[in-house]
């Protein structure tokens, strides 16, 4: 009786040891693909101007427009006719510069939302060199120092978190290696007994290894159910977090918390049972 309440409790306490960390690893996950998220969303913010020359009729502005929309390196393009131009001219200042220059001084333009993997300088660069091989187009607008800046202090973000990730996963195989390995080690002359009575290594790590599956499996039910559940009361609280916490990355936090879970624990014992069965008896009561 007081054998299966030791080893109920180990269940728990190896349990709950397990869980802890698997909320740890999610967590750092969740970051780093919410960070991905961030930054996808404030690269595609980001606005490339195509000025077309003066004359330009809407047919060929809308042929153009079609062109560019086919390239791999767009993801939304704005067709800004020169009367909405000068509308959105009046209501933000006020004055009709028409009245006083007996014609529309404004063109046709586009306003070019790319693709996060090509907002940096170097795509950029040929990007805007293309548009402006056009006929049609007299000039090519963007933030060059906002898109400097913006990459630089995104991509030391970034490292921060990878590093940060790598350490405390780390430290979360470390406890989890622990654990597994005093729960192995309160069993040591039980291995021990096995082998003298001529038990197969395979037949002695047999329960061990379904007793860390089931450690595993229920300590990343309830982590991913923690997880999950604050993810939704989040989005509740606030709708608009929803974009950077999409579906699929909800779906990859779970399966990374539950692979990791398993792949762990199961090594872990693994190694730990191993270890006892390679050890002499005089040794196991070091």
């Amino acid at each position: 009786m007081r054998k299966k309440t030791i080893l109920r409790w180990q269940f728990l306490t190896s349990t709950i040891s397990t869980t802890m960390v698997l909320l740890l690893l999610g967590t750092l996950v969740l970051f780093v693909l919410t960070a991905k998220e961030i930054r996808d969303y404030v690269h595609q913010d980001l606005t490339v101007t195509v000025v077309l020359a003066d004359g330009t009729t809407p047919t060929a502005a809308h042929e153009l427009e079609h062109q560019i929309a086919e390239k791999a390196y767009i993801h939304h393009i704005n067709y800004i006719s020169s009367e909405q131009a000068l509308q959105e001219q009046v209501e933000a200042m006020g004055i009709d510069p028409s009245e006083f220059l007996d014609k529309n001084p404004f063109s046709i333009s586009m306003e070019l939302r790319l693709k996060s993997a090509y907002v940096c300088s170097d795509s950029l660069k040929w990007i805007v060199d293309e548009l402006q091989q056009q006929k049609a187009v007299i000039d090519v607008i963007y933030q060059k120092e906002l898109v400097e800046s913006l990459n630089r202090n995104l991509n030391t973000i970034t490292v921060i978190l990878l590093a940060i990730t790598a350490m405390l996963s780390v430290i979360s195989i470390s406890l989890i290696n622990n654990t597994v390995h005093l729960s192995v080690y309160s069993r040591r002359f039980v291995i021990n007994t096995m082998k003298l009575v001529g038990a197969r290594w395979s037949f002695i790590r047999r329960p061990f290894l379904l007793r860390s599956l089931g450690i595993g499996l229920i300590s990343t039910i309830i982590a991913d159910g923690i997880l999950v559940s604050l993810i939704l009361w989040m989005i509740r609280f606030d709708n608009e977090l929803a974009q950077f916490v999409p579906q699929r990355n909800i779906i990859i936090m779970a399966a990374s918390v539950l692979c990791f879970a398993l792949v762990i624990t199961l090594f872990c014992t693994y190694i730990s049972v191993t270890r006892f069965l390679r050890m002499r008896e005089s040794d196991l009561y070091k």
